[in-house]
């Protein structure tokens, strides 16, 4: 998997640096808690896959400015005030393997530094000067609302379906990638053919980047995912695995797992839970989602001429089929 990452990231390392500049430039603040803060997570930064496909998207169909690197930080600053955010909502003591923000300083200083950085993504944006640009950006700050909180609607009442599953992904997940993807291209071509192009391949590689991290919660362990395994069941939210579980059993017996799912699911009643899904075929089913939507975003780049940027894109998808955390 790490060879991966290597050959996806090799073709853009001069674009990741400028990257990393413009990303720090626009988090700067005078207050010293909120540096702190920001430099704890800069610390852990993950992937950072967002960026870097906004990159690759941008050198496809052109050359990177100063634009496509504001247009990435803000597109990363979104995505980790999100991640900040949501660890409140979820209560979660971990995130990437370290102590989470909310577990270090609390909920309050949490949810503050959340709202700085999506300040802080706002203010940028009117640097970008371009109206398509900032319409982007504001519509995915709607959306990763819109999408955490249907989550949550439909985690009370336990009547997902696989068509609200697929909405509800598509908001507070892959928006950002369709985003990060689409603005790349924006900023660097004016074929609108090619930005919607773009926009719809990041769409479906945060689809399949979804169902992924799915399958991590009844599979994946505390030191593959860097959080607690069963998480999502816990927390009482429907996964596509879970999903189709559900969907293979009928009347009483259906009923019977939706009551026992509205409780808080214990520890022991996760194992039990696993061998369920794995028993209906609902792991299988969401691996071979993941690779349907995954050769159907692969499809999307036979518009473009090869080169060794559409190549990285290709990897992209290769390795979130492959990745273990």
């Amino acid at each position: 998997m790490k060879h991966l990452l290597e050959k996806l990231n090799r073709p853009i390392v001069d674009d990741m640096k400028q990257f990393q500049e413009s990303y720090k430039e626009s988090l700067k603040s005078d207050v010293k808690l909120i540096d702190t803060v920001i430099q704890y997570i800069s610390r852990r930064k993950g992937k950072q896959l967002r960026p870097r496909l906004s990159l690759l998207s941008a050198r496809m169909c052109g050359n990177p400015n100063e634009l496509t690197y504001k247009a990435a930080s803000m597109v990363e600053i979104l995505h980790v005030a999100t991640l900040i955010h949501d660890d409140v909502v979820d209560d979660a003591d971990l995130r990437r393997g370290w102590p989470s923000v909310n577990r270090i300083w609390k909920n309050k200083i949490s949810i503050l530094v959340g709202d700085f950085m999506f300040s802080k993504a706002l203010a940028n944006m009117i640097k970008l000067d371009n109206l398509k640009a900032i319409s982007i950006l504001s519509n995915i700050s709607e959306r990763l609302s819109e999408g955490e909180i249907l989550q949550i609607e439909k985690a009370i009442k336990k009547d997902i379906t696989e068509e609200i599953y697929f909405k509800m992904v598509s908001d507070k997940t892959a928006c950002l990638f369709s985003a990060a993807c689409e603005l790349g291209a924006l900023t660097t071509t004016t074929n609108e053919v090619h930005h919607e192009i773009m926009s719809e391949f990041g769409m479906k590689l945060g689809i399949a980047f979804q169902i992924k991290d799915d399958l991590f919660d009844i599979i994946g362990t505390v030191s593959d995912i860097g959080k607690p395994i069963g998480f999502d069941v816990k927390k009482n939210m429907l996964t596509l695995p879970m999903i189709y579980m559900l969907s293979q059993h009928k009347g009483r017996n259906k009923k019977s797992i939706q009551q026992k799912l509205k409780k808080h699911v214990k520890s022991k009643d996760v194992k039990k839970l696993r061998e369920m899904v794995e028993e209906s075929g609902g792991i299988e089913y969401a691996q071979k989602q993941i690779v349907w939507v995954s050769n159907e975003a692969r499809k999307l780049l036979d518009v473009f001429p090869n080169s060794e940027y559409k190549d990285a894109l290709n990897i992209a998808l290769d390795f979130n089929i492959e990745r273990v955390k």
